[in-house]
């Protein structure tokens, strides 16, 4: 897909053709109307040149209606009614004059040029390969620009290799304009004819080195190569055009497939603020917010690119995995299953669709969506892992356990199925083969601590006592406030007589509980301060926060509603005592 900065080739309107007449417009049969018409020309033609276009119009009206018979009169008007963007108009008095002289080249040129204006590629091409052909015999080729414009229609009709000849034609006649070689450049990206396509863009800033729609072809050009310098070019055409949507979109674009979205976001949020913007800019700047975990951000985004392309499935699906990332399943279903209507073959929508229905406890239609996303991709590691999640949700290990047992075997270096497997092989009473997966997970992941203490306990069971020993001190020594661990590990010293030991982890467990115990009481008298505060009852309030402190005194929450009580009795100086003693505690 090959996009330009401009539409392909597009050219300002100067390039119609306007020659005033040397010899006169009059005819015979009518002397007098002939002359006036002449008159009315030559103001028609001075107002042309002083740039009155207005003026200009009615004077070649009036020289048209005096006398309709000279051919001048109605390219003359044609290209008045062209300049002021008025093509429908213009299209008759061009007609009128080739009627005459079919060999005319600048009413074919100016009449094909009105046919692009009106978006009819084919008219264009149909006026031009007649005019071409009569160039040809005799021996002449068509200027630049006719020939320009004649591979626009080309190209715009799908006609790429006639198109690359043509505009061949027109660089050849004119060897160093810009434009031209961007736009054979840009065809030849077409065709992915990349070797041709970076001479000609490279040879178009050669022209023209200030030329942001070269640097940003050139940019795209290299990148479809995954040639590195590509992101050098589109960053030079972003410090050329910023205030060009379509350079900040692949500017952007190019600075998120990199991996940046950090900077991507402000490149697309300018673009997204300018006027008459590509809904690709929204929908691009979405995508990067989400990546970046401003998934609030995101979903009006998506919301408008969805109201403009109601039909795009993978627009759809996005919005359905940011509103399920929101807890919003029920919001995301409807979104999602229209997807999955919209294009039955993107497994990706059916993947989000699961995920939607296991949000909502809908585990049979999440079996059922990522069964059939295996049908069209049965070799895909993470939807067996994802089924096997669905089937777990169900509670049917047998299935979850041979989902799991595929995925590791499609990827035995994915750590959440190796590590899920040895879970549940656990839970069914196959230690050997839990320790088995829970040693490889971990191996993969060794920051778990409830990783190293359930494989712990397994060995425990299997008797590999030294093994257990060490695998809970790695659980403890990562999960130092939880309990559990030291029940266990004071567990296998004992089977190992160590009673001294094991004591000691058992006196740090009851200590861990009781503190865990205290903490809880202590949030919960501050969430009763903090009603009792907000109602005005500040002395309850007081109470309640003291005695918050009684169970935890670093407990931070119950220090702050301290603070804001003493400071609505105006205590300022126990509110300060109270934010120190704050700040002074761990988090």
């Amino acid at each position: 897909m090959y996009k330009a900065v401009r539409k392909f080739g597009q050219k300002a309107v100067s390039g119609v053709v306007f020659v005033i007449a040397s010899a006169s417009t009059a005819s015979p049969q009518e002397p007098v109307q002939a002359k006036q018409a002449e008159a009315a020309y030559r103001a028609g033609s001075a107002a042309v040149a002083r740039g009155d276009l207005q003026t200009a119009l009615a004077d070649f009206r009036q020289a048209v209606r005096l006398d309709p018979s000279p051919t001048a009169l109605h390219s003359a008007l044609g290209f008045v009614l062209l300049k002021l963007g008025n093509a429908q108009e213009s299209v008759p008095e061009f007609q009128q004059v080739l009627r005459k002289n079919p060999a005319d080249v600048g009413a074919g040129s100016n009449l094909a040029l009105a046919y692009e204006q009106l978006g009819q590629p084919e008219k264009v091409v149909e006026v031009l390969a007649r005019l071409n052909k009569v160039e040809r015999a005799e021996k002449r080729v068509l200027p630049a620009s006719t020939s320009a414009l004649y591979a626009r229609a080309l190209a715009a009709t799908h006609q790429i290799p006639a198109a690359i000849t043509q505009m061949r034609t027109a660089v050849s006649a004119d060897p160093h304009d810009a434009g031209l070689l961007d736009d054979l450049g840009s065809l030849y990206a077409m065709q992915q004819d990349w070797p041709n396509a970076e001479r000609n863009f490279r040879a178009a800033l050669s022209s023209d080195h200030a030329m942001a729609s070269a640097h940003l072809h050139l940019g795209l050009a290299l990148a479809a190569q995954q040639r590195p310098e590509g992101k050098d070019e589109l960053a030079a055409a972003y410090r050329l055009a910023p205030e060009n949507p379509i350079v900040d979109l692949e500017y952007g674009r190019s600075l998120a497939g990199a991996g940046d979205d950090d900077h991507a976001i402000p490149v697309l949020e300018k673009a997204n603020e300018l006027p008459r913007h590509p809904m690709e800019v929204t929908y691009q700047l979405a995508l990067a917010l989400q990546r970046a975990g401003r998934t609030d951000e995101a979903v009006p985004l998506y919301e408008t690119v969805s109201a403009a392309e109601p039909e795009n499935a993978d627009v759809l699906t996005n919005l359905g995995m940011a509103l399920c990332q929101q807890k919003n399943a029920e919001a995301a279903l409807p979104l999602l299953q229209k997807a999955v209507s919209l294009s039955p073959k993107n497994v990706t929508a059916r993947e989000d669709l699961a995920a939607a229905s296991i949000q909502l406890n809908q585990f049979d239609d999440a079996v059922v969506q990522l069964r059939a996303a295996m049908v069209l991709d049965p070799d895909s590691p993470q939807l067996h892992y994802n089924l096997g999640v669905a089937y777990k949700l169900k509670d049917d290990a047998a299935d979850a356990i041979a989902e799991y047992e595929q995925a590791e075997k499609l990827d035995p270096h994915q750590p959440e199925a190796v590590y899920a497997l040895g879970m549940l092989y656990m839970q069914s009473g196959r230690y050997e083969e839990a320790s088995r997966e829970l040693k490889a997970a971990l191996a993969m992941q060794p920051k778990n601590g409830d990783g190293w203490a359930t494989l712990g306990s397994v060995y425990s069971k299997l008797s590999q006592l030294v093994d257990a020993e060490a695998a809970l001190r790695m659980a403890i020594a990562q999960l130092p406030g939880q309990p559990e661990p030291h029940l266990t590990l004071a567990a296998v010293l004992v089977k190992q007589g160590k009673p001294d030991q094991a004591a000691v982890e058992r006196k740090t467990a009851a200590d861990l509980m009781r503190s865990t115990m205290n903490r809880q009481r202590a949030e919960v008298a501050t969430h009763s301060g903090e009603s009792l505060l907000k109602s005005g009852d500040l002395a309850g309030a007081i109470v309640q926060f003291n005695g918050a402190l009684t169970f935890d005194p670093a407990y931070r929450d119950a220090h702050a509603g301290l603070a804001k009580v003493y400071e609505a009795q105006g205590r300022s100086a126990e509110a300060a005592a109270e934010r120190s003693k704050m700040v002074a505690t761990t988090p």
